[in-house]
């Protein structure tokens, strides 16, 4: 990760001196953040794009946006997602809209990552959470406004404006991303994938269309009854049209999203209660998806061959609390969710437009508490430990009568723990080791989904089936981390090993089928991350990760694992000017799930440039990404179900964008 220069200050203020100060003093080797000026220095198009820059951190390429986080190869619900501290699922099943996809840049002011199973505050995250905090308003009145234009006549516009008062504040915004169909390195629109003869390709009238186009409008509403306590409101609304998809046979026709969330904390309440905060929230999204935009369209009753129609409703409220026990400080609290999520779908060749119920109404009810205790262990040593307990149901309110009919209830208790223990030897050196037990209950889709099979001359796709007695996935993992800085240099090395049992996989059962099992699992890897001061205004950065991931019960690689991938690069920074040249750099990946049909992977380098100022209160970036237009794939970008066309989407060829903002 790079920082973004204090325009204007002088050399003691040097935002890339202070963020080595900040990594090495007040992040664990666990952690990682990226806040939002890093973010408007990069054209990511949204936040999954924008976390690549985290060390251990990829993500799933299905199109121009609507990228999926993966942390150290866990995915999907194997990690959790939040916007201060609100709980969100996406409702497609196919993941075209990511938990990350429904948050603008422009609503978060910084992202923090969390490596494993150390989360007890909330159910799940057994691989890691990401955390996303918004922006609060300022004292008096403040605005900017951004935009960021480049290649494929994209846009990426927002305006935000607030005001803080003593006892009142808001805060109001509004955002547009707008893309044509990007191409890649050689010099083809990544829709252009499918041969002549398939009818997946793209109509000729939509091949070169637009790629996405999505309004994000919120706001949020303070008031603070005393200076020791807050009360926070806030609405969202996010609308997504025309977003294409060509890893999938389907792309998304229009997905509308509402967002509330309610808080109140209150602090030094006594000697005892340090702190108490209470939340509320509730989000719904509609999603709809077809093929509408293919050939497989042309000449039918309808305007599609398929198409889904999927909505997804999550609820829940928390208290948690700080307590002051002795030496340390107690953490407790208790929380409960319901996570809703229906899907239909129809296509032509099953039975002529009949609905199918492929995610058949199904309701998770979640209730938990914990307990998580820190403790000093003398002047170099801090002690971490705690526990949380979970009660889950999962119920299908609908099902398919011509379908095998499926159990349509079941339950689910777990039990997380870790212990975190950090040392401190000598002054800038500090040591971490944590043993973790994380878990997650099944997802709607792996317990019920339920899609019937096309089988007819010269056309088999597979169909899908739930697992109604699938476990628990319980994560057993340890951690150990190591790192070291000084005022003018910072590197920090972490390993993981997860003994993973009852862990979820995706198989072929049969050649018409395709469904979810439990398996016994291990995974490993690191990270290394480093930024050295070099005279003359120089920086150097470095990074490097690498994941293991086995599937012990077949002794096979495990589906969707990223290759060993690292950045080398070279910034100068005097504050009032900056210009980096990066090196991203990724090995071939050959460790593939052959009963999925994984291929590998060709190892690729890439080189990015950018630059930036500020006059005053503009600030002016600018970039060039791919800058040799190289040719090349991300691994987790073909084979994800249910939908997936098999067909491998190509990373942008070169690429240009500038931003512009301005702060009132």
């Amino acid at each position: 990760m790079t920082g973004v220069p204090a325009f204007g200050a002088d050399n003691s203020n040097n935002l890339m001196l202070d963020e080595i100060v900040v990594r090495g003093e007040k992040e664990s080797p666990r952690e990682e953040s990226l806040t939002i000026r890093e973010v408007r220095e990069s054209p990511a198009r949204d936040i999954g794009e924008a976390l690549k820059a985290v060390e251990g951190v990829s993500i799933v390429h299905k199109g121009a946006i609507a990228n999926d986080v993966v942390i150290r190869g866990f995915q999907k619900d194997n990690i959790n997602v939040f916007l201060d501290g609100e709980r969100i699922h996406g409702a497609c099943p196919s993941r075209m809209d990511p938990p990350s996809f429904h948050y603008d840049f422009a609503e978060v002011e910084q992202i923090k990552v969390i490596k494993g199973p150390y989360d007890l505050a909330n159910p799940g995250g057994l691989g890691g959470v990401v955390e996303a905090r918004s922006k609060k308003p300022k004292k008096g009145f403040d605005a900017d406004i951004s935009a960021t234009g480049g290649s494929y006549d994209s846009v990426n516009a927002s305006a935000v404006g607030s005001y803080g008062g003593e006892k009142f504040d808001g805060l109001l915004g509004y955002a547009y991303k707008f893309s044509r169909v990007p191409t890649s390195g050689d010099g083809k629109l990544i829709t252009d994938i499918y041969p002549a003869t398939s009818k997946n390709r793209y109509r000729d009238t939509d091949m070169d269309s637009a790629a996405y186009s999505i309004n994000s409008a919120w706001t949020r509403l303070g008031f603070n009854p005393n200076e020791n306590s807050r009360m926070e409101v806030g609405y969202s609304l996010q609308e997504a049209l025309h977003v294409l998809y060509p890893y999938l046979l389907m792309d998304g026709t229009a997905d509308t999203t509402n967002r509330v969330n309610w808080s109140y904390t209150a602090a030094r309440i006594s000697p005892l209660l340090k702190e108490i905060r209470l939340q509320g929230y509730w989000n719904h999204i509609t999603h709809l998806m077809s093929d509408k935009y293919r050939v497989s369209s042309l000449g039918l009753p309808q305007d599609y061959s398929m198409q889904t129609n999927a909505d997804t409703m999550v609820y829940g409220a928390k208290i948690n609390g700080t307590l002051a026990v002795g030496p340390g400080d107690l953490r407790t609290g208790i929380d409960y969710y319901n996570r809703n999520w229906n899907a239909t779908n129809v296509r032509k060749m099953y039975m002529n437009y009949l609905p199918v119920r492929m995610i058949p109404d199904v309701s998770i009810d979640n209730l938990g508490l914990f307990g998580e205790y820190t403790v000093p262990l003398g002047e170099r040593v801090k002690l971490t430990a705690g526990v949380r307990g979970d009660l889950a149901w999962a119920e299908a309110d609908a099902s398919n009568v011509y379908v095998t009919p499926q159990n349509d209830s079941t339950d689910f208790r777990t039990v997380n723990a870790n212990v975190q223990l950090t040392y401190t030897p000598l002054k800038g050196v500090e040591t971490y080791v944590g043993f973790g037990r994380g878990s997650r209950t099944p997802d709607p889709q792996e317990l019920y989904i339920d899609l019937p099979a096309i089988v007819m001359p010269g056309v088999l796709n597979p169909g899908q089936r739930g697992n109604a007695d699938l476990k628990v996935t319980v994560n057993h993992q340890v951690d150990l981390g190591l790192k070291y800085h000084t005022e003018t240099f910072f590197i920090t090395g972490s390993f993981f090993y997860s003994d993973l049992s009852d862990y979820v996989n995706y198989y072929q059962a049969s050649p018409t089928l395709k469904s979810y099992r439990n398996v016994d699992a291990t995974m490993w890897g690191y990270e290394v991350g480093s930024q050295v001061v070099l005279p003359r205004d120089f920086f150097l950065k470095g990074s490097l990760s690498y994941t293991w991931g086995d599937n012990d019960d077949t002794h096979a690689p495990l589906s969707e694992i990223p290759p060993l991938r690292g950045t080398i690069g070279v910034r100068y920074d005097n504050n009032a000017f900056f210009a980096e040249v990066a090196e991203n750099l990724s090995s071939r990946q050959e460790r593939v799930d052959l009963n999925l049909k994984e291929q590998p992977t060709a190892g690729y380098a890439t080189t990015d440039l950018k630059g930036g100022f500020r006059f005053k209160a503009l600030s002016v970036f600018a970039g060039v990404n791919n800058l040799l237009d190289k040719q090349y794939y991300n691994y987790l970008s073909y084979q994800r179900d249910p939908f997936a066309s098999g067909a491998k989407v190509p990373e942008n060829g070169r690429n240009y964008y500038i931003t512009a903002q301005y702060t009132f």
